[in-house]
């Protein structure tokens, strides 16, 4: 309770995130809810706690090595982390906007609609995430290019199959610098 508004708010950003990876559940029920409902009543938010706590245990369980499934708690971090200190945001805010991109590339490459894309970004901007930043789209993507995920010309990607259904793909950087400004806008 006695955490900073931007604190609650930033931690939202990966209870999202985990809702759009592992669990439509939980995102149908952020969707029911907002950030005021969890912070007046404990209980509510203890459930949301320990069930974003189970997600990614399991998750981390499973894949101790970081070679299959945890790759997907990255979902909205490889840009999010390419914009996070170069504008000095705070990091559910910089994952926030990451997301966002993420959905828009599995637009491109798996067939995610731009629905669901909107669905979420609506999510995130009810619980007070931002979803947009102007950018310099060339600063942006020297960031993406020293991303740790980076294996050659490739980056890997989590993408969405579907709210609650994500896997980790290599896109090239060639494909994502090309789409970058689609990306960003």
């Amino acid at each position: 309770q006695s955490l900073p508004e931007q604190e609650w708010i930033n931690g939202f950003a990966e209870i999202i995130k985990h809702a759009c990876i592992k669990d439509a559940d939980l995102f149908n029920q952020l969707e029911q809810h907002s950030l005021f409902n969890f912070k007046a009543d404990l209980n509510f938010m203890s459930s949301i706690i320990k069930k974003n706590v189970l997600i990614k245990s399991e998750i981390v369980i499973k894949d101790e090595q970081d070679k299959s499934d945890r790759k997907l708690l990255n979902f909205g971090h490889t840009f999010g982390h390419a914009i996070e200190n170069l504008y000095q945001l705070p990091h559910g805010f910089a994952v926030s906007i990451g997301i966002v991109v993420a959905c828009k590339l599995s637009e491109q490459l798996t067939g995610f609609s731009a629905l669901k894309t909107n669905r979420i970004a609506d999510l995130l901007s009810r619980y007070g995430l931002p979803v947009h930043l102007n950018i310099d789209h060339g600063f942006v993507f020297e960031m993406i290019k020293r991303d740790k995920k980076r294996n050659g010309e490739h980056i890997d990607f989590v993408l969405l199959n579907d709210i609650g259904d994500a896997h980790a793909k290599p896109v090239s950087l060639t494909f994502i610098k090309e789409i970058l400004p689609l990306l960003l806008s």
